[in-house]
Order: structure tokens, then C-alpha cells, then sequence
């Protein structure tokens, strides 16, 4: 696909997506100022039935402590060609994704938050996310990169 307006639309999201992925998530609390940094893997690998699992591991770390983490979603076909909707590990749904046009952004009301998420395709092999996060408690920006890996 051709570079559009500096996005990379691309045909079909899952296959796209598909593969590893190196992850590198900066997070930051707007309202006290601390700041923090994940890095790691994310691998899109094909589900029974059709769609991808992504698994997520790495380090993250908040406020000088380093911790592992790791997270599970599922990507379904989603209801028009090239898209997919995103859900946890345990079905729940969490957003409608479609990067055909290199561009997509999506919400996701969770209690008294709103994620807000702004997907990029930049290039053939990398691709980025800004979700921010709003509620009582929460004022959060989390920007990650991923590089295609192999």
C-alpha cells in the first residue's frame, strides 16, 4: 500500500498485525507528574476459529520500581472487511479497530474512565497507540511504539 498524508493504510488489520512485535509504552500521569516506562513483546498469534491472540510481557516500570507485566486481548474478524474488534481475554468487548485507512481512533467507557485510543500505522513495520485515559481518578497518556520483529 502507498504512504498516505503520513499513514500506511492497510488492507486487512489482523493480517497486518499478525506476528511479533517490539513494545516500548511510555506512560504518563498528567495530574502528578510521574512518569513511567514498559517495555517488551507483544505477539499476535492466530486463534482457533479465526482472529489473532495478542500476548503482551515485559518490564514496566513506575516510580523507580521494576515489575514484569503482561496482558492477554483477542482480535475477531470484525463486521466489515480488514477491521477487527478487540476484546479482553475473558470476551468482554473493548473497541471496533480498523486501520485501512492507516488511521483509526476509538473509545472505551470503563466505570467513570473514558480510554480514548489513537492508532497509527506509520510504516510496513511500525505502528503506534496514544490512549488517553480521563476519569476522577485517572489523567493518563500512554504512547507505545511497535517495531516488527524478524
Amino acid at each position: 500500500m502507498e504512504r498516505r498524508g503520513g499513514l500506511w493504510p492497510v488492507d486487512d488489520t489482523l493480517g497486518y498485525l499478525a506476528g511479533r512485535w517490539g513494545v516500548t509504552r511510555a506512560v504518563r500521569d498528567l495530574a502528578s507528574g510521574d512518569a513511567g516506562r514498559f517495555e517488551g513483546t507483544t505477539v499476535f498469534g492466530s486463534l482457533e476459529g479465526g482472529g489473532l491472540l495478542h500476548f503482551e510481557s515485559g518490564t514496566f516500570v513506575w516510580q523507580g520500581v521494576s515489575r514484569p507485566a503482561e496482558r492477554t486481548l483477542r482480535l475477531l474478524p470484525g463486521s466489515s472487511p480488514g477491521t477487527a474488534d478487540v476484546r479482553f481475554a475473558d470476551g468482554r468487548p473493548f473497541h471496533h479497530l480498523d486501520l485501512t485507512s492507516g488511521h483509526h481512533v476509538a473509545d472505551h467507557p470503563c466505570a467513570a474512565d473514558l480510554y480514548r485510543g489513537e492508532f497509527s500505522v506509520l510504516d510496513a513495520d511500525h505502528w503506534r497507540t496514544v490512549w488517553r485515559v480521563r476519569g476522577p481518578a485517572k489523567d493518563l497518556v500512554l504512547t507505545t511504539d511497535y517495531a516488527r520483529v524478524g
